[in-house]
């Protein structure tokens, strides 16, 4: 049971020495597939939902992350065998395949990598929601006794997982720079301190259940974390198996083409469809053509920088980000920054020059400021290593802009329709398509650029 939440452990080592055979990571393995067909609400109407190797269980787990966070009709009868205990043996080594792989084939801060330790992660969370609440107090305790071995558990042992924001400071309870999780410690330290109330009753709305498990998860993501980085600094030194290879490649592969059907289509507005597609300036709102003409002083900094850079970016890479209510980066779309180097920075600089005087010339600070609206923190240039040092901001709304930008706010019929510069856009490009107006109507592939 303890492996199939932490990986990590004694037991999946074990597992992974004894049973993960290099040699046999796409080879089919009829006890997994056994494991799988007789899983509590598996759908087995379909051959291509069951794993019948390691390599496929990992490719798998991928898959099920995605559809989950993007799938409206998801459904968890397909993946059922991943909340089945008795698949934990293949699972671990499925774990312990995917850190090779995406350690070899990509860049730690890559969509990728990201893309896994998050998955890791919500499986442990909807494993634990499976369990009953005692076995599941008692799996949570024995898990983090492994994964916390010093007795006075310090916040600083935590740095990296705050630095990270996977975890933060404000969710633990903690004393002299002691972090208390226990219930005996918790009450041997503030137990006087509660008059009108039982301690054990506080530690239960304070602490309780819920904080070890968030501690738990932020723990085995952070390891994982650290696991495919360790993985990567050593691959130099060795010689890569052809099965880790292949499954690099094929995670590639998986992941660019399940993405593919979400990257398309993300939401409607009527008949509209929001798509990803080549940006269109004649269906700028009317206050985005006159940014990108120029703006004079006074107004620059903000119609350039808060304004058209959110704009332009969500236009052309996620137009629909206020249908989806997801929560994404740039990469996610844009995983090589091809787009974002070629395409959206060079309409943002051209109306920064076109600004009177140009706004780099006595602003050059608002060049990191444009880069740090995208997502990628106080750079001169977005770099996949640096992104989500800050958010990538969405765009202004028309309320703001008759607010802090009036001068540049000439509303047309439409704009009477529409509450968003980017609701706008996707309604004028609809227009011009069926009009026959649209200079490129065919979505782009951008998983691959």
């Amino acid at each position: 049971m303890v492996e199939w939440l932490n990986p990590f452990s004694s037991e999946g080592q074990d597992t992974v020495r004894e049973k993960g055979d290099l040699d046999n990571v796409f080879t089919r393995n009829n006890d997994l597939i056994n494991i799988v067909a007789h899983s509590d609400h598996q759908n087995l109407s379909d051959d291509t939902l069951i794993p019948d190797s390691y390599g496929n269980l990992a490719l798998k787990r991928i898959q099920w992350y995605i559809e989950r966070k993007n799938n409206k009709d998801f459904k968890i009868s397909d993946f059922a065998y991943l909340l089945n205990e008795e698949i934990a043996e293949a699972d671990v080594i499925s774990f312990h395949l995917l850190c090779q792989a995406i350690a070899i084939k990509f860049n730690l801060k890559s969509r990728e990598s990201r893309l896994f330790i998050e998955s890791q992660g919500k499986l442990i969370e909807d494993r634990l929601m499976k369990m009953m609440p005692q076995n599941r107090k008692e799996i949570v305790d024995k898990v983090l006794s492994q994964l916390i071995l010093d007795d006075n558990f310090s916040w600083l042992y935590l740095k990296d997982l705050i630095a990270s924001k996977k975890l933060s400071l404000e969710d633990l309870v903690i004393d002299n720079g002691e972090i208390i999780i226990n219930r005996e410690d918790f009450v041997a330290k503030f137990g006087d301190e509660f008059k009108d109330r039982a301690p054990d009753r506080m530690y239960d709305i304070i602490i309780g259940e819920n904080i070890k498990e968030l501690l738990l998860t932020s723990l085995i993501m952070q390891n994982t974390e650290d696991y495919i980085e360790k993985i990567k600094e050593m691959s130099s030194k060795v010689e890569i198996h052809p099965a880790i290879s292949e499954l690099g490649e094929k995670i590639a592969t998986t992941i660019t083409e399940i993405s593919r059907k979400y990257s398309n289509y993300y939401g409607r507005i009527g008949e509209e469809s929001l798509k990803i597609g080549n940006l269109q300036r004649e269906a700028f709102p009317p206050c985005m053509a006159k940014t990108v003409e120029g703006v004079t002083s006074g107004g620059r900094n903000d119609a350039i920088v808060l304004m058209l850079t959110s704009f332009v970016s969500y236009a052309r890479l996620f137009p629909g980000i206020f249908i989806s209510g997801q929560e994404v980066k740039v990469s996610d779309i844009d995983p090589n920054l091809t787009i974002t180097l070629n395409e959206i920075l060079p309409i943002i600089y051209e109306a920064a020059d076109n600004c009177s005087p140009p706004l780099f010339e006595d602003q050059p600070q608002e060049r990191l400021n444009i880069i740090s609206k995208l997502g990628f923190g106080m750079n001169t240039y977005p770099k996949l290593e640096n992104e989500g040092e800050t958010k990538w901001y969405t765009p202004m709304s028309c309320e703001k802009i008759k607010m802090h930008l009036p001068q540049l706010c000439r509303p047309d019929k439409l704009c009477k329709n529409v509450v968003n510069p980017l609701f706008y856009y996707s309604r004028r490009k609809w227009e011009m398509e069926r009009e026959g107006k649209l200079k490129e109507t065919q979505t782009d592939d951008t998983s691959d650029n």
